[in-house]
This record gives structure tokens, sequence and C-alpha cells, in this order.
């Protein structure tokens, strides 16, 4: 087997920083091309799609990338979380067949918010794969997938919706975009980089063999619930207002506040590679008793995490209103004040999520789901008394608020 060699911190978050810019630019550009050749309804459809089953997925998911990263002890083997991730990804579309059953979408919505179902049960596949080679400290083979799925992605979507006018066939694009990554890429990759020359998936049968491997998986299972369950409420704390606004002001209004709430992933990309990127070596420090080191690599992040998101509300609060223009519309821009609002709350988030990926470095997995549930809570309450009164406004303000909530209960979980 071939001596795989890690990359430098400072390699691995370049790498990982460029694959999150490509990919999320991407996605951004998504929205634009369907702002731009469609229109503001058919954005709310595609992003109440990803509302629906982001936090699903995620829950399902069981966040393994991320146990998986930072098993420093080699506790469990990659089959072992590759086939877990094959049954909880199984599981998870049975459920969002199950939402779209209960929740009477109309035809095209059902079958939009299903085939980003499948679209994201691919990428989870492909997180197996990622979660290997963060383990690794080899952020550059998955920033080389990221993106190449990214461009795949906007490319295919463009066609299909310029063509068909569409976006049923637009997200089956997706589907067809990230399936072809993961089987010429990802999968091969994986094979290459554990040094073995056959590349067909199927004659890897430990890969894909479930017997005498249960108890493993239901060990598994049990410590990554938890933090499974914090994604889910995670991805419950940001799609929440769209809930709310798809329900009481309609998906036009959805469209709108996601194509603006979009611009937030910019900083979102930043603070995903420090944190990917530092997570194995914050748990290294962690693991060994170094606290002053894990203190010092923890304070740096935040700091970044910091001025990133201060720039964020000064550009919105100066330049907001001719962004918007350029990138979208003039109805758009109408809601400049709005994307303060949306910056200052991510300013917040920034940090929140570099303290998350400290406490899960430090295997403080269980009680984050008692921080982020009142988060939930909170943010629930909000959205149902501002924003029937004060619409996308009040969405925006519950966003400021749960933010907050959710730094200060990580500050007291990483303390005390």
């Amino acid at each position: 087997m071939h001596t795989i060699q890690p990359l430098t911190l400072r390699h691995n978050f370049s790498w990982t920083f460029l694959g999150n810019v490509v990919y999320a630019g991407c996605q951004w550009a998504m929205l634009v091309v369907l702002a731009k050749l469609g229109t503001p309804e058919m954005v709310g459809q595609f992003t109440l799609g990803l509302a629906v089953t982001a936090p699903i997925m995620l829950l399902c998911n069981l966040q393994l990338r991320a146990i998986q990263a930072t098993d420093t002890q080699g506790q469990y083997q990659f089959a072992d979380y590759f086939s877990l991730r094959l049954v909880t990804t199984t599981l998870a579309l049975v459920m969002i067949v199950g939402v779209i059953l209960l929740g009477g979408y109309q035809s095209d919505t059902a079958w939009i918010i299903l085939t980003i179902g499948i679209a994201k049960a691919i990428e989870s596949i492909s997180d197996v794969f990622y979660g290997f080679l963060q383990q690794q400290e080899r952020m550059d083979r998955i920033a080389i997938s990221m993106i190449g799925k990214g461009v795949l992605s906007i490319v295919v979507l463009s066609i299909a919706v310029y063509l068909t006018r569409s976006l049923v066939w637009g997200v089956m694009g997706l589907v067809a975009a990230w399936a072809i990554v993961l089987l010429w890429y990802d999968i091969p990759n994986f094979y290459t980089m554990q040094g073995i020359l056959e590349r067909d998936f199927l004659k890897f049968p430990a890969l894909l063999s479930f017997k005498g491997r249960a108890k493993t998986l239901l060990r598994l299972s049990w410590v990554a619930l938890p933090l499974g369950f914090v994604m889910m409420l995670i991805s419950l704390n940001a799609n929440l207002p769209r809930y709310f606004i798809e329900h009481y002001l309609g998906q036009r209004e959805l469209g709108i506040f996601a194509a603006m709430a979009y611009l937030q992933v910019v900083g979102t990309t930043v603070i995903s590679a420090l944190g990917q990127s530092a997570s194995p070596r914050l748990a290294k420090e962690a693991a060994s008793g170094k606290q002053l080191g894990f203190r010092r690599i923890l304070l740096k992040l935040v700091g970044i995490a910091f001025v990133l998101g201060l720039f964020g509300v000064l550009v919105a609060v100066f330049a907001g209103h001719n962004v918007l223009s350029l990138l979208y519309s003039p109805e758009f821009a109408e809601h400049s004040n709005l994307l303060v609002r949306l910056m200052v709350a991510a300013a917040l988030w920034y940090i929140t999520s570099i303290l998350g990926y400290a406490a899960t470095a430090k295997r403080r997995i269980h009680k984050q789901s008692i921080v982020l549930l009142t988060t939930v809570l909170v943010s629930a309450l909000s959205c149902y008394w501002f924003i029937p009164t004060a619409g996308l406004l009040g969405a925006a303000n519950s966003m400021v608020i749960t933010s907050a909530v959710a730094m200060m209960g990580y500050f007291w979980l990483l303390i005390f």
C-alpha cells in the first residue's frame, strides 16, 4: 500500500478554501441563473427543495465525516463508515418521500423536492470518501472533486433550464452531474489513494458487506447520532425562516429572501475551509491534552471569523444596493436594508461555526444538541412572532436573535 503524505495546514486550508469558493460560487450562480432565466417563484421552489431535504439528509448523514476525520485512534474502518452511510441515506430518501406526501405539495414542487433529495443522496456518498481524504489531511483531492462538481452543476442546470424553461429538468441535471463526479472521480480516486489498481467498485466486498458488522454499525451510530441531531438542528435553524416565509408570504418572497441570504455563503465558505482544515489539528491538540495549543488555534480562528463578519456588514451598509442591483435586479435591490440585517446574523454565525468545530474536536458532542435545540426553539418563536407582521425584515430579525443565542451557547459549552 502506498504511503499517503499529509499536506501542511496552510496547503490544506488553501485547497479547501479554493474548493469551497468555487463550489459555493457555482451554487450561488445557480440561483442567479434561475433569477435571470426564470422567476423569483422558481428561485423559491428551488430553495424550498433544499430547505425540505437538508435537515433530513443532515440528520441521517450523522455528520460521519467529522467523526471519520477526527478518528485519530482508528476505532472504525472505512467500510464501517461507508456501510452505515448506505443505510442512513436510504432511510433519508424514505423520509423525504414521506414529507412530500404529508405536505401535499403540488406536482412540480413535489418532483423538485424529490429530485433534489436524490442529488443530496449522491452527495452524501461522496462525503464518505471526503472523510477518508480529510483524515489523511489531503484536502486537495476533495477540492478537485468539489470544483468539478460545482462547474458541471452550473453548466448542466443552465442548459436544462434554458432549453426547457423547467426547473424539474434542471434539478434532474444536477443528479446526473453529481453522479458523474462520484463514479468517475471520487470512487477511482479513493482506490488510487489506497494503492489499489482494481477500480471496480463492486469487487470490493468489504464496503458492501453488512454481515458481522451490525454491532459495529450500531455502536458507530450511537456515537454519531448526537452530532447528526446537532447538524439537523443547525439546518432547521437556518431553514425555519424559509418555511415561515413560504407559508405566510409565498414562494416569490421566499425566492427574494433566499437569493439575498445566499450572499452569506461568501463568508461561510471561508469559515468551512478554516474549520475543516483545522479540525484534525484541533482534535490532536485536544487528545494530547495540550490546552494551550488548542486555545491558540481557536483564538486565531475566532479572530478571522470576527473580521470576516465585520467586513460583510460594512459592505452591506455602504454598497448593498449596488451589489444587489449588479448581481440580481432592481427588484432585489429594493430590499438592501434586509441585506444589512442578514449580514449581521451571518457575522454572529461565523463565530458560532468556529466554536462548533472546536466543540466537535473536543468530543463535546452530546451537549451541542442542548444548545442548538434551544436555538431552534428561539428561532421558531421569533419567526412566528416577527414574519407575519414584519415580513422579510422580521425573518432577518429572527436570524440575528437566533445566531446570537447560538454563539453564547457555544461559548458556554467550551468554557464550562
